[in-house]
């Protein structure tokens, strides 16, 4: 009898019981690949971007129009005959630039034009372009509740000034974020809402195998699901403020991290599809592995198994409705 026959047999017999079967590696979490966006004229869009992020050039994926990045990241454009829809509200909130010097980007928008956002601050009707021109947040959380605002000012508390987020309004109503200072320019990532952040991290874990955080205590099932804090904080896009806890910071894919807080609204958030933001897609080595682990994890499949341009892809819908498609590559 040869080895191989001898060691089968071995293991059969030891202690009369079969050999356990040796777990499969588990499948290594996918890279982002791109954004998905609908725009009524995706050659004006893409060159809007590239007027915006310098370090942007106009490229195509499988007969797509698209934006490529310095990191390989795309963002791919699907023309639509009207405007897109951003409401009702969905799991995708806005996406986000680093930029080398936020304070240099923001004048040289102003210059050409660009609209910029303002943020509220909470004293009065008072806006800043920069989020690091109003009152630092405390304790880890992003800005300052009202009570915390009128503390500061109490205890003349100033603005830090230099880096910080703020955010520009591009085409189709896009809502995009650029932060700095940071080394290089780059998209970097993906804000979104969930109804419960902790379950969803814990979603994103089980299906597409993302780490958990090394500074994070562990989540499960039994205790993922948490109240929204009551309180909103300031600076915000809107006049009162937003809810920033709980939040998940640390989804990354790549070099593309998601950003997650939670509902903003009363009201679950409707699919993503068919709105300005479309989808994310993944890619992934060996597609047909990823289906059967999605398939057996009863992960919702939007599309099956379909040909995009020479890629195989396909469609699943993730916690909050929000679109995934997984490519594979090579």
């Amino acid at each position: 009898m040869g080895f191989r026959a001898g060691a089968i047999v071995l293991a059969l017999s030891f202690f009369g019981q079969p050999a356990a079967p040796v777990p499969a590696s588990p499948l290594p979490a996918p890279g982002f690949h791109h954004l998905h966006l609908n725009s009524v004229d995706p050659a004006a869009a893409i060159e809007f971007y590239v007027k915006v992020f310098p370090s942007t050039s106009k490229t195509t994926f499988a007969g797509q129009p698209a934006l490529s990045t310095p990191t390989n990241v795309l963002l791919l454009f699907n023309k639509v005959d009207a405007p897109p829809a951003t409401q009702p509200h969905t799991a995708f909130w806005h996406f986000g630039w680093h930029v080398t010097d936020v304070r240099a980007a923001r004048d040289r928008l102003l210059n050409e034009g660009i609209t910029l956002l303002p943020l509220y601050t909470g004293d009065g009707a008072g806006t800043v372009f920069i989020s690091s021109d109003t009152w630092p947040g405390s304790g880890g959380v992003l800005g300052l509740t009202r009570a915390g605002i009128a503390d500061a000012k109490t205890r003349g508390v100033k603005p830090v000034g230099g880096p910080g987020f703020a955010y520009l309004r591009g085409p189709d109503d896009a809502l995009v974020e650029y932060q700095g200072n940071m080394p290089v320019e780059r998209f970097n990532h993906v804000h979104m809402f969930h109804d419960q952040p902790f379950c969803a991290q814990l979603w994103y874990q089980r299906h597409l195998n993302v780490p958990v955080p090394a500074k994070q205590a562990p989540r499960t099932s039994a205790d993922c699901a948490v109240r929204r804090g009551p309180d909103k904080t300031l600076p915000a896009l809107d006049w009162d403020g937003m809810y920033r806890t709980p939040s998940i910071n640390s989804t990354v894919f790549g070099d593309v991290s998601l950003f997650w807080y939670m509902n903003q609204h009363d009201s679950p958030a409707v699919s993503t599809r068919g709105h300005l933001i479309d989808h994310i897609a993944l890619s992934v080595s060996n597609l047909n592995a990823w289906i059967a682990k999605l398939r057996d994890g009863g992960v919702a499949f939007l599309e099956q198994p379909y040909q995009l341009g020479s890629y195989r892809a396909v469609m699943i819908e993730g916690p909050s409705r929000e679109a995934i498609e997984l490519i594979e590559q090579p």
